[in-house]
């Protein structure tokens, strides 16, 4: 395939459905030269899903890995990419486009899916030697899509680099919110003391019940990071995260061995805290952490028994504590949760970028992404207002 601009080149687009099939070195490296290369576009996380069967064909995720190589066959673009038989596991919500496809006869599934599987975490999606080769792999994408006689495309959660190649090349873009904690631009290791203080008082009021709250029934939190969980402790903590989704009439995403996978290839990027009754563990959270970058990602949790504000304690207060203490500069709270402001966690945009192949739903979709998006900005304004921090404190908000 050659580019149609003067001084065009030569390269070659390659269409895979086993992620295994693109050399683990070659997308790595291409990973580490991103604006936000995160862990969980790393070779090692992507072949987990994978191999393990968490996302496969039969759970409706068919890998079509895109990669792009010079006329030395060397890497120069890739994209995790797969067609999506539903929409469940993506946190971008588009099961009413699918409805409306449905109303008027027409298939919106399959569809062609930009991602990290059950992943609600922003960063680079279309990994690029250039913005040349950004713009290349756009293409290839779009083209996929026609080919396959496909009703839509998706890339979600993106970095600011790939929002703006698919926008060049049309597509559309939709903004939503997340909550993130960043820490101060001068700020030194500390503690969780030190970080209270930096709230207005009935936020530092709220958290100190929640917390009293536990420690008043006896529970306890040993920290395990790396090769300190032991195959003892994924077993556990898989059957914590297994009976959470049952909890909520749901099938977890992800099998044991996804986790032992992690345990394996990837085992300096998590941390788990386990809370504890008279030394016998009964819940956990487990945090994803990228030592090189300074954050970290709240991903998992769940426990054997229901205990008030557990929750808040393992999810949030436990790896903040563990985050101020090692120097983290930013924890990442996961999908949604307006409620994670009062814990410190501010509101952050989120990006995704769409493509529809129907031109009357297309226009429809823009009309809809026109309205969201200044809801989205009112929205954000809103929560700006309602800072948990000292006004001496504040700085800012950390909306992006």
């Amino acid at each position: 395939m050659a580019d149609a601009a003067a001084g065009a080149i030569d390269y070659h687009t390659r269409v895979h459905d086993d992620p295994r099939a693109v050399a683990r070195e070659a997308w790595n490296a291409l990973l580490a030269r991103q604006a936000e290369p995160t862990l969980f576009m790393r070779h090692e996380y992507l072949v987990a899903l994978h191999e393990s069967g968490s996302a496969v064909p039969r759970t409706g995720w068919a890998p079509r890995f895109v990669t792009l190589h010079d006329d030395r066959g060397t890497l120069r673009a890739a994209a995790a990419l797969y067609l999506k038989a539903h929409s469940y596991g993506e946190y971008v919500f588009d099961w009413a486009w699918a409805e409306a496809y449905h109303r008027h006869g027409l298939r919106y599934y399959p569809k062609l899916l930009g991602a990290v599987p059950f992943t609600p975490v922003p960063g680079t999606r279309l990994l690029a030697d250039s913005a040349p080769w950004r713009d290349r792999l756009v293409a290839a994408i779009h083209a996929q899509a026609l080919d396959a006689g496909l009703s839509s495309a998706h890339v979600i959660f993106t970095d600011d680099e790939d929002t703006r190649a698919l926008a060049r090349a049309g597509w559309m873009v939709r903004h939503g919110v997340q909550f993130h904690w960043r820490a101060p631009e001068d700020a030194a290791p500390g503690d969780f003391t030190a970080f209270l203080a930096t709230l207005q008082r009935d936020k530092r009021k709220k958290i100190a019940q929640e917390r009293r709250r536990v420690a008043e029934q006896g529970i306890t939190f040993t920290t395990h990071a790396g090769e300190q969980i032991d195959e003892p402790l994924w077993d556990f903590f898989h059957r914590c995260y297994t009976l959470t989704y049952r909890a909520h009439h749901s099938t977890p995403y992800l099998t044991r061995a996804f986790f032992a996978a992690m345990a394996r290839t990837l085992a300096g990027h998590w941390v788990l805290f386990v809370a504890r009754r008279g030394g016998a563990p009964i819940g956990g959270s487990l945090i994803a952490v990228d030592p090189a970058r300074r954050i970290a990602y709240g991903r998992y949790w769940g426990a054997t028994e229901y205990v008030p504000c557990l929750h808040f304690e393992a999810c949030y207060y436990q790896p903040l504590a563990w985050c101020l203490a090692h120097g983290y500069r930013r924890f990442e709270g996961g999908a949604q949760g307006e409620h994670k402001m009062a814990r410190g966690l501010l509101p952050v945009r989120t990006n995704s970028v769409h493509w529809l192949r129907d031109e009357r739903f297309a226009a429809a979709v823009a009309d809809f992404l026109a309205a969201e998006g200044e809801h989205v900005d009112g929205y954000v304004d809103e929560l700006r207002e309602r800072n948990p921090f000292k006004a001496v404190a504040a700085g800012d908000d950390g909306a992006g």
